[in-house]
């Protein structure tokens, strides 16, 4: 029993300058005791010996002593426990019933070293302290497992440290544990503690962990206050700014997870311990960029870790130094976020860019690992190629087709359909849509390819000449109305244009609006088709006969004809001399036989005389005076002309004769 007791206070450092004063002072409280109690216990077996005592007499005896010393208490200068095992009791020797005794005397013998006895192993129990004593489970009851732990009397550790959290024992007889003795219970035996004994196994560990700053193992149990609780054998406490080298704001991610701390500050009577991860983490942190600076240059390939995650790209930990891998060099292609390619916790290759070794910056590259797809994409997708891709996103001018990673080309909304009546791209294909396209163009250095889709369809326009050859009429929908003219769709993605000056042969039409509404049917006449232009130009006056063509065919250059001024300007007045025909009278004729100006005013009617007539243009000019000058003549030939009424000669008429014959006339 002494070794036992020398090597559990041996494995509790920390306890070594209180416990030794106490140890101290019991081995001499033992040995004074031993002492004092060596003759009288001599001198009882020397009595038992040579005395006879009756056999009922002495059992009376034995029974009140134990029962006495249920309730004596314990002596304050104990025993060491380091001494040798108390001598048993005097009560253990056989009597001798060949010699007679006085049974006083002997009764008071054996009371005076029982007492002796127990205060002896009293002192000894509460010079255990907080020892851890080795015991063996004798036997497990249903309130206690008893344990041999060395002494008279055996110890008793309750049930509920014994069983597991299915009720079931943990220990077996025969099992050897550590307890520590926390004192005697009355109705017999010892209180022992396992737990107890556990807890200062593992502040025994702690402390030495402490002193030697070596790691400990540790479970997130929980969160508290400004940090995590951390189980490594005892609660201990991580404030927040020491679990990582960077400040970390979701603590709740860590519950649960076993770790790796050191602890930094312990207080065994208060039962307080702090430990630090960061420490941890800056040393290994330390040791790695060391180790990766050594090879740490631009052009170099490496492995690293994925650390996180931003909006912009990727921290990539190299080995104790952390990388910026943009989303620009993460792939050839277009990407909407880093975790479309990566995720936290994943293990990478990566291409250095650029290495700042004053700031200790460095730039990473992943696309970099493999060739740039454009470098032959011009011998890959020749133009005229049929390819097949997936709509990555729709635009308001076309829609994007991955057709590789890292190729991407753009569908122009007028490359999309023949018809012009597709207000959006969204209305023929969605992100995600599998196509097939045409390669209209192809430009490398500005990593661009133009696509087709309308190009798998048969154009509409090319065949547009035979099946609408010019003068065949047509009959359509007006689908849009413009200040120059009408739209107006004869099939599915042709329309064709009426412009404003082909509405009406007669009518000075401002806007279509005065002639068509949008949506309504109407006829017209092909004047032109141009496939190359897609262009089909179309007519609705010509399906009326053309007034000016019969005016010119019945009138010419000197012809008088009647007219109504329509409307007067500055320069002339516009004269109707046939329906739909107008005709300019300009200011300079309109002048009257004595060459006075005649001022034309609306809705008045004259005789006009035409000057001059362009066909092309569709103009005339008329005028006033030459009427009056042609009259004149026609008068002068009248005169000329021989009657019965004279009999004068033409050769002998005046001028005088002339004017005075006229003014008679009028």
């Amino acid at each position: 029993m002494a070794d036992v007791l020398n090597l559990e206070t041996e494995s509790k450092p920390l306890n070594t300058e209180m416990e030794t004063p106490v140890l101290e002072s019991a081995a001499e409280a033992e040995s004074s005791s031993l002492e004092s109690t060596h003759n009288p216990v001599a001198a009882e077996a020397e009595t038992a010996e040579t005395e006879t005592v009756d056999a009922h007499t002495v059992a009376t005896a034995l029974a009140n002593v134990e029962s006495q010393s249920a309730a004596t208490p314990a002596v304050e200068s104990a025993p060491a426990p380091v001494a040798e095992a108390a001598p048993a009791p005097v009560a253990a020797a056989e009597p001798d019933h060949d010699h007679d005794f006085d049974a006083g005397d002997d009764f008071s013998a054996q009371l005076e070293a029982f007492e002796r006895e127990q205060a002896a192993e009293a002192a000894a129990v509460e010079a255990y302290g907080d020892s851890i004593v080795s015991g063996t489970v004798i036997k497990i009851t249903d309130k206690h497992a008893v344990i041999d732990v060395g002494l008279k009397s055996e110890g008793l550790l309750p049930i509920e440290q014994v069983v597991d959290h299915n009720g079931e024992p943990k220990f077996k007889p025969g099992d050897t544990i550590e307890v520590v003795i926390e004192r005697e219970e009355p109705e017999g035996g010892y209180l022992v503690n396992f737990d107890k004994a556990q807890r200062l196994r593992v502040w025994d560990v702690i402390e030495k962990a402490a002193n030697e700053k070596t790691p400990v193992i540790g479970t997130v149990v929980s969160r508290v206050k400004g940090g995590l609780t951390v189980d490594i054998g005892l609660k201990a406490f991580l404030p927040g700014s020491q679990l990582e080298i960077r400040p970390v704001r979701n603590l709740d991610g860590y519950l649960g997870q076993q770790i790796e701390v050191r602890v930094i500050k312990l207080n065994k009577k208060r039962g307080n311990v702090v430990v630090s991860r960061k420490e941890i983490l800056e040393e290994e942190q330390n040791a790695k960029r060391s180790t990766t600076l050594e090879h740490l240059e631009e052009g170099a390939v490496l492995t690293g870790t994925v650390k996180n995650l931003t909006d912009y790209g990727a921290f990539v930990d190299l080995g104790g130094i952390d990388g910026l891998l943009h989303i620009t060099d993460m792939s050839w292609g277009r990407l909407t976020h880093p975790r479309d390619l990566v995720n936290v916790g994943d293990e990478i290759q990566v291409k250095v860019l650029k290495f700042d070794k004053d700031k200790q910056r460095v730039s990473l590259g992943f696309k970099q690992l493999t060739p740039d797809p454009w470098l032959d994409a011009v011998e890959r997708y020749p133009v005229g190629a049929h390819v097949h891709g997936r709509v990555l996103s729709v635009t308001d001018y076309g829609a994007f087709v991955e057709l590789e990673q890292g190729i991407e080309g753009l569908v122009h909304v007028s490359e999309m359909t023949w018809s012009k009546r597709m207000k959006h791209p969204s209305k023929l294909v969605k992100p995600g849509d599998e196509v097939e396209t045409v390669v209209l163009s192809v430009n490398p250095s500005d990593r661009r390819i133009s696509l087709g889709m309308k190009q798998l369809q048969e154009n509409p326009w090319e065949n547009l000449s035979d099946r609408y050859p010019s003068g065949q009429i047509v009959e359509g929908r007006v689908r849009n109305l413009t200040d120059f003219g009408a739209f107006i769709e004869i099939e599915d993605g042709i329309d064709g244009l009426v412009h404003v000056s082909n509405l009406s042969w007669t009518k000075r039409v401002k806007h279509p609006s005065e002639v068509l509404k949008k949506g309504e049917k109407v006829k017209a006449v092909v004047l032109g088709v141009e496939p190359e232009n897609r262009r089909l130009s179309l007519g609705i006056k010509q399906l009326q006969p053309d007034v000016w063509e019969t005016f010119f065919a019945q009138h010419r250059v000197g012809d008088v004809v009647h007219g109504k001024v329509l409307r007067t300007a500055q320069f002339g007045a516009f004269v109707e001399i046939a329906e739909g025909v107008e005709g300019l009278c300009h200011v300079s004729e309109a002048v009257d036989a004595h060459g006075q100006p005649i001022h034309l005013e609306q809705g008045q009617e004259h005789e006009f005389k035409i000057i001059k007539m362009n066909v092309d243009e569709k103009k005339v000019g008329l005028s006033i005076r030459a009427v009056g000058e042609e009259a004149s003549r026609a008068e002068v030939e009248h005169y000329k002309a021989p009657s019965s009424h004279s009999s004068q000669s033409s050769s002998t008429t005046t001028l005088g004769d002339l004017v005075n014959w006229s003014k008679n006339r009028r």
